[in-house]
């Protein structure tokens, strides 16, 4: 089955002995350290701080590690990342959602987890902060990371080797909208010579409400004259239980040689329950309830393994082994009943679904100097995913999707192989270059007919540093990339799914629409151009501003149609991604971090942290004035403060995160909305003694509406539905203890 791809990953791996070169910064010269005796830290073999692993690599990355991680005492990595630079995350605050670089997610970011592509079901809010050791940053791809970053890559490195015995608990007690959030963080570490290992479990439960109002409007584009009115509330409330083990087991071996696995185990389940009512006064289609009850239950498990072999060679050479694998279960249903307006039962549906996600994945590094500050490197990736998914749907005791069977299987393959060298060519300027190949091959089946993708991308990838001086703090970076975007699993699959509250017995609406995949997909393309400029202080302060832009070829975006369609007797509005033509994206990107000290002699000590990102983009086949990438934002930034009270064990800090309103053009016929977003929160920190402290935090203390609309002109008719969506400020107190 993967023959084709094979041949070529050999081939590039042959042709790579001549142009290679490992991604991890080489040991900086001496005269560029900074003033905290950088050179001793080379020597001794400690690990760069967080600022100087960012200054010293070649290729832009940011790294952020425990101070950022536990500041706010964020019960998840996902609430983490909205506040580092350029990083925005979509949906409702405080409930998780799509993670974006950029102003761009759904495939655009790429997130890795210890340097792998998270696995399918993998979800960053149930990653606690407590279990990871830092989150780098890369806005630009590098050959040893997988090319599908347009927008950039976030990588979430797990804990690592452990230098001493140590045990940790953080008890957690939260609250929001009259309920509590308890949880309870253990972690265990210690060193038994060549055997070291850190075990962590988090318990968590959650009891969280939602309420939304939904307001559906149409008018006769010539006349102007009003053809609907709708206005749906829904309330609801989900309560989950979780539990998350992970260790981490490090061996030193004979020669020099390391071997670590990490295993990593997740258990949730949750059950919701909501209610809604609709309310139409004008309408040519009648509405499709009066008021609606529904509860859904979900059980989910997932079992990961992760294993590192590195092998010390000869002559400085190193290989780097690595593995992964597992499965991630899910069943689920959901039961809903609909009623008319006199109170009598209208309609029932039922929603069950079991998924079975099973992945493994192998890849390795060969590196190995060749000279001072010159180093080569060459790898290659392979993985293989299955995911069956049985799902059916009743709608007043008929599977209008019967035809379609109840199960899909679907296989993915991934092949890829690259080249990369690294080299400082003197003190003062460093290059990297790199190719990567990849391939990836998607098959699906179900009862009505089977689909088949496949698609084969080689990214050039260029970067280069330059410093003013030996002694400068000031530095200049370029990069010059090639990297894509491949439609996913959904995408690809023509299932149907139908429009929720719209059975298919009837007539659905341009804004509630049914979905189908489309196995003709092209992955999108992209070339990049990055620049920056840097400067850093004495202290580990930095300011910085870069610039970004992307070229994108074969843009993938949902085109809503109506249709005549096999699941229904009448026509339905159908949403279908297609390749729709190329586009650009171009911004800035600012960034403040420093202590006020560094700058003001005998000032308070208050750190400072600020970053502002500015984003333009332009799709060429829809017109405008808004004819931006699906959901970029044209601006986001955070402003934050931290402040060490003199003479008392008590820090303070807040941070304030700000997305302005903005509107997208999807298509001729298609526009999104979204509101104004504002993020407030606090925390304080207060060090009881060296091993206990008590850390109190509120997040969203503004807690404003969420506001989102869809709008939709088809021949004559122009509909809107705008949504509002309430928010809740979340109180947390957590007792941190080491012993």
């Amino acid at each position: 089955m993967i023959k084709p791809f094979t041949r070529c990953s050999v081939a590039l791996l042959l042709f790579s002995g001549t142009t290679l070169a490992a991604e991890t910064p080489p040991p900086a010269p001496a005269k560029a350290a900074p003033d905290n005796a950088l050179g001793e830290v080379v020597v001794s073999g400690k690990r760069f701080s967080d600022t100087e692993e960012r200054r010293y690599s070649t290729a832009a990355k940011m790294v952020f590690g425990r101070e950022e991680l536990d500041r706010y005492g964020d019960t998840s990595v996902s609430e983490v990342l909205k506040r580092l630079p350029g990083i925005t995350v979509s949906g409702t605050p405080g409930r998780g959602g799509d993670i974006r670089m950029r102003g761009l997610g759904k495939g655009y970011t790429q997130i890795l987890l210890n340097g792998e592509p998270v696995p399918r079901g993998f979800s960053l809010d149930s990653l606690a902060p407590e279990q990871v050791e830092r989150i780098e940053i890369m806005r630009a791809p590098v050959a040893e990371h997988s090319a599908r970053a347009i927008a950039g890559t976030i990588n979430i490195v797990l804990k690592e080797e452990f230098a001493r015995k140590s045990n940790e608990a953080r008890p957690t007690l939260g609250w929001e909208d009259g309920r509590f959030q308890p949880g309870l963080a253990l972690q265990r570490s210690d060193n038994l010579g060549t055997f070291n290992y850190n075990l962590a479990a988090n318990l968590i439960h959650r009891d969280l409400p939602s309420r939304s109002t939904t307001v559906t409007t149409a008018t006769d584009t010539r006349s102007g004259a009003p053809l609907l009115a709708q206005r749906q509330q829904d309330e609801s409330r989900s309560t989950s239980d979780g539990v998350h083990l992970n260790a981490r087991l490090n061996w030193k071996l004979d020669g020099g040689d390391t071997f670590s696995f990490q295993p990593f185990l997740g258990k949730w389940h949750s059950n919701s329950t909501g209610t809604s009512q609709m309310e139409q006064t004008l309408g040519a289609i009648p509405a499709p309830f009066a008021t609606a009850d529904w509860r859904g239950d979900s059980d989910s498990t997932m079992l990961r393994g992760m294993g590192n072999w590195k092998l010390k060679l000869a002559d400085g050479a190193k290989l780097d082994i690595r593995f992964n694998g597992g499965q991630y279960r899910n069943d689920s249903s959901t039961d809903r009943r609909e009623y008319a307006a006199g109170g009598g039962l209208d309609h029932t549906l039922r929603n069950t679904t079991g998924i079975r996600d099973t992945t493994f994945s192998s890849g390795g590094k060969y590196s190995r100097p060749l000279g001072q500050a010159h180093q080569m490197a060459a790898g290659w990736d392979l993985e293989y995913g299955n995911r069956s998914e049985s799902a059916r749907l009743t709608q007043d005791g008929v599977n209008p999707l019967a035809r379609y069977g109840d199960n899909v299987e679907a296989r993915t393959q991934r092949v890829a192989a690259y080249a990369q060298d690294e080299w400082d060519i003197t003190p003062l300027w460093a290059l990297y270059g790199g190719l990567r190949w990849e391939g990836i091959r998607t098959l699906s089946e179900t009862a009505l007919a089977d689909a088949r993708n496949q698609s084969n991308v080689l990214s050039p990838l260029f970067h280069s540093i330059w410093r003013f001086s030996e002694e400068s703090k000031d530095q200049v970076r370029l990069g010059l990339t090639r990297s894509y975007r491949p439609p996913t699993l959904t995408n690809l699959v023509a299932m149907p799914t139908l429009a929720a509250n719209y059975p298919a017995s009837g007539a659905n609406t341009a804004t509630s629409t049914d979905s189908v995949g489309n196995p003709n997909l092209r992955p999108e393309l992209a070339w990049g151009l990055d620049l920056a400029y840097e400067h850093y202080f004495s202290a580990g302060g930095l300011v910085s501003a870069s610039l970004f832009r992307r070229n994108i070829d074969d843009l993938i975006r949902n085109v809503t149609s109506l249709q005549t369609v096999s699941w229904s007797p009448l026509q339905r509005w159908v949403s279908t991604p297609q390749n729709i033509g190329s586009a650009t994206s171009h911004g800035i990107e600012l960034e403040a971090k420093f202590r006020l000290d560094e700058l003001v002699k005998d000032a308070p000590q208050l750190s400072v942290r600020a970053n502002y990102s500015r984003f333009w983009s332009r799709v060429e086949d829809v017109p405008g004035p808004d004819n931006r990438l699906d959901q970029q934002p044209k601006q986001t930034a955070n402003f934050g403060l931290d402040y060490k009270l003199r003479g008392l064990p008590l820090t303070l800090g807040g941070n304030l995160n700000w997305t302005p309103a903005y509107a997208v053009q999807q298509t001729d016929a298609q526009f999104y909305y979204q509101g104004v977003k504002r993020v407030f929160d606090v925390f304080a920190v207060w060090k009881i003694d060296p091993n206990t402290q008590l850390r109190v935090s509120a997040a969203n203390l503004l807690h404003a509406d969420y506001d989102t609309a869809n709008r939709e002109i088809f021949g004559t008719t122009d509909q809107i539905a705008q949504t509002s969506k309430t928010t809740f400020t979340s109180l947390s107190a957590r007792l941190e203890m080491r012993f």
